[in-house]
């Protein structure tokens, strides 16, 4: 199955998702519309509306619901991804420049605030208080989340446990609250629920350590934003905390030096110290394993297209360069 293809099973359904955000996007306010249009038009892969579609699907629900559900998934993400530019100071996302870059810190903090306050109106619409008490648990955790990584930057003795609490709830937690949630939607038995559940929570943590793997592998024009920004940030992640843990003293201490400092002065040094060390194999066969792993929870979901897609698109999160 080719990536289009994952979209494919779900096109109809795909352009609805878009009509419902754009008429949510409405606003008295025209910079609010603006900076929102900007965000949301700029392209990216939407993976997280796609797995609501995908996992009601696959569980044989068809109601006008779980357009709508994927709507409120992608505003969440969306009001994430214009906070975390502002915390991480990004100039760049998706080969354009960032809202924030564009308007300033402040009206994108707002436009995010607003597009939470959106998600929660819509919720309120969706009228299932289960689906409200996941969502919003998963709000809270993924702010936990980005607070804990800001705790450890700079922090060059974080160690892997930590590191796996943090993209558990910055990134994992809306992947798995998009496939819970529709579950609940779909009323599925416990077992597919649960089932659903954790594959989005282990196809979260794979797409985050691919994410991480990439910031020393790729280059910015397939990635869209700047090689290296996670060591400018002084971010702790897996390549680096593995280097630390299982390279030559001289790269350990050339990594510690960097996550303490911060910058990409030593860029190309820690990008062959990170290979040379093994940490990239290592992360990327931990990417590997928790596909697998999510692969392996769909066993209880009817055998049907939408299940298969489910299943291509974990392959597709842990090959891609990008």
């Amino acid at each position: 199955m080719q990536p289009q293809a994952f979209y494919q099973v779900v096109a109809d359904d795909f352009a609805a998702v878009d009509g419902i955000i754009r008429k949510q996007l409405t606003s008295r306010v025209p910079l609010v519309e603006k900076i929102g249009d900007y965000i949301t038009s700029a392209g990216g892969k939407r993976l997280r509306p796609l797995l609501v579609l995908l996992s009601g699907k696959s569980l044989g629900y068809e109601d006008e619901q779980l357009r709508l559900l994927a709507g409120i998934i992608e505003f969440l993400h969306t009001s994430t991804l214009l906070h975390d530019d502002v915390v991480d100071m990004s100039g760049m996302r998706r080969g354009r420049s960032t809202a924030n870059a564009l308007w300033g810190n402040a009206p994108s903090v707002l436009v995010g605030d607003f597009l939470y306050a959106r998600s929660f109106e819509m919720m309120v619409e969706l009228g299932s208080m289960e689906v409200m008490r996941i969502i919003s648990q998963a709000t809270r955790v993924i702010a936990e989340g980005e607070v804990l990584q800001l705790s450890k930057v700079r922090d060059a003795n974080t160690t892997e446990a930590t590191y796996m609490e943090v993209i558990r709830g910055k990134t994992a937690m809306l992947f798995e609250a998009s496939t819970h949630s529709a579950a609940t939607l779909a009323q599925a038995a416990p077992e597919q629920s649960e089932a659903l559940r954790t594959f989005g929570d282990h196809l979260g943590v794979a797409f985050q350590l691919v994410d991480d793997l990439l910031d020393y592998q790729g280059d910015s024009e397939a990635l869209g934003k700047n090689v290296g920004d996670d060591l400018a940030e002084g971010k702790p992640t897996l390549p680096l905390i593995r280097t630390m843990s299982h390279g030559t003293p001289e790269q350990a201490a050339l990594v510690r030096q960097a996550i303490q400092k911060g910058g990409i002065e030593d860029l190309e040094s820690i990008r062959s110290a990170v290979e040379a060390s093994g940490a990239l194999t290592y992360t990327a066969e931990l990417a590997r394993d928790y596909a697998e792993r999510a692969i392996a929870c769909l066993e209880v979901i009817p055998a049907n297209r939408y299940r298969d897609a489910l299943a291509e698109l974990t392959h597709f999160a842990v090959a891609r360069t990008h």
